[in-house]
């Protein structure tokens, strides 16, 4: 294998080295403004070597699977600038077993890809011909190699597939963009579903809702969930953890949520986004509990953080990042959730995500696709909202989680969870 290459011309000067190779085809189906815009296929090529020499760490990456020599010698010469080395590279280790390839994958057509595109913006279009469609249909295949000086070697194969359709109703100054996707690596995808999930969204918006500002009860529908979750994905960060700027260092085994929370980390669902056998260093993947019952249980490390923390590799290299993140479900339907609540708000999607100080959970976004509650029905879209609070605070506050989760993007499985206030603000 090239990869085995690459280690032996890296230790000719290296004390340690590991090295992949990921080659993948992709074919991509594209609708805009209710035309097929672009069918296309391409191919793409990516080779990496991490080396250690005189204790500090350089790497390289080409696109180029010819140059051996010349990303070995790359890599050496970024070891002049390159940070001390914390970590060995790992040995020989078995891997779980996950699904990550699906055999209906690839033998699916061009002509069918568009056959599911076009079906997907006539089912919308048949709810109403005023709003303009776009859709998405994609497939890939992905092989890589991967193997280091310490004896560690795997090869995998994993497919991908996905589709979204989402569309834009005007109605004189009015704008309203909605829709709906999912993508993970099976071809077992309901495309009819997504294009009825994201009809929904529309037939909650016919009707504007006037809100006006205060604090007032908040449900995060699944794809809403984000605006909770980004601190704490920057929270559980090992690396943070370790440079002292996440909120959470130094609170294992405390209660930092109600003890109705509970997420995990797990990479080891078939077919899932996040899922595969190893992270990029060769490390096998495991489940990792975050918080359970509101208690905080662990941190996300790869090799060179949990070196330099003192602890071990939990799989999520390079970057310390989750994989598939997955919160419990609780035991209130979505009905009753909306049922319950007098007046308040159901967020969907939010803009300006991140703009703040997300570090320390506070948050204030622009309201993209959000609805008002009103006497436990929602009574329609609200427009010119911004939302505003901290996640902690929020998370120590729950009313209710539901009893059904969905998945989010491929790799965050969640149900809705509400929130007993935070701050809406209206125009």
């Amino acid at each position: 294998m090239i990869v085995n290459r690459l280690i032996e011309k890296a230790m000719e000067k290296a004390q340690g080295a590991q090295a992949s190779l990921g080659q993948g085809e992709s074919t991509d189906v594209s609708f805009e403004n209710d035309k097929l815009k672009s069918v296309r296929s391409s191919q793409g090529t990516g080779m990496s070597v991490k080396i250690i020499a005189d204790g500090k760490v350089g790497s390289s990456h080409t696109t180029d699977i010819d140059d051996v020599d010349g990303v070995v010698a790359r890599a050496l010469e970024a070891v002049e600038f390159g940070s001390p080395a914390h970590f060995t590279f790992p040995g020989p280790q078995e891997g779980p077993g996950v699904k990550v390839y699906d055999d209906a994958v690839l033998p699916l057509t061009k002509d069918e890809m568009v056959c599911i595109g076009e079906e997907m913006m006539t089912l919308v279009k048949d709810y109403n011909s005023e709003i303009l469609v776009s859709a998405g249909v994609s497939k890939s295949v992905g092989k890589s190699q991967f193997a280091n000086s310490a004896g560690m070697e795997h090869t995998s194969e994993a497919t991908n597939f996905a589709v979204w359709v989402n569309g834009q109703w005007i109605r004189g100054t009015d704008i309203l963009w909605a829709g709906h996707g999912f993508g993970w690596k099976k071809r077992e995808v309901n495309h009819m579903e997504v294009a009825r999930k994201a009809i929904a969204l529309f037939k909650m918006a016919e009707n504007i809702a006037p809100i006006k500002s205060g604090d007032m009860p908040v449900i995060f529908a699944p794809e809403g969930a984000n605006v909770l979750l980004l601190a704490l994905r920057l929270g559980f960060n090992g690396k943070n953890v370790f440079l002292g700027s996440s909120p959470l260092g130094g609170k294992l085994g405390e209660r930092i949520a109600d003890e109705r929370f509970s997420i995990i980390d797990n990479p080891l669902l078939d077919y899932a986004g996040g899922t595969s056998e190893y992270d990029g260093e060769g490390v096998p993947h495991q489940v990792t509990p975050l918080i359970e019952g509101g208690v905080l249980k662990n941190f996300l490390y790869d090799l060179d953080t949990a070196g330099r923390a003192g602890t071990r590799s939990t799989g999520n290299g390079v970057g310390c990042d989750p994989t598939n993140l997955i919160i419990k479900e609780g035991d209130a339907s979505y009905e009753e959730m909306v049922k319950n609540t007098k007046e308040g708000l159901l967020v969907y999607n939010v803009l300006g995500l991140g703009q703040g100080n997300p570090m320390s959970g506070e948050f204030s976004v622009n309201v993209e696709l959000g609805y008002k509650i009103e006497n436990g029905e929602v009574v329609g879209r609200v427009k010119d909202v911004m939302l505003a609070g901290n996640t902690y605070d929020a998370l120590k506050n729950i009313v209710a989680i539901g009893d059904k989760a969905e998945w989010v993007g491929g790799s965050l499985l969640t149900p809705p969870v509400q929130i007993a206030k935070l701050s809406v603000v209206a125009k």
